[in-house]
């Protein structure tokens, strides 16, 4: 009974864990597409309103990956 309690505890306290990182990871992985998107439109050519736009959300995104991601 005592084992069982402690299996409990320990499987609890991992799903917590666990259920914390995979949010992060759902949202690195979003922002690292928003950011190929971005490259790859940029890629496409663009007019300098366009660039200095798409330049403006890279910087936002990159500065969020390196928050966020690890």
């Amino acid at each position: 009974m005592r084992t069982m309690t402690m299996l409990c505890t320990i499987y609890c306290c991992l799903s917590a864990a666990f259920a914390h990182e995979r949010p992060d990871k759902v949202e690195c992985t979003a922002i690292k597409e928003k950011i190929r998107h971005i490259q790859s439109r940029m890629r496409a050519g663009y007019t300098r309103a366009q660039g200095e736009r798409m330049q403006q959300q890279l910087r936002k995104l990159r500065l969020a990956r390196s928050k966020k991601c690890r």
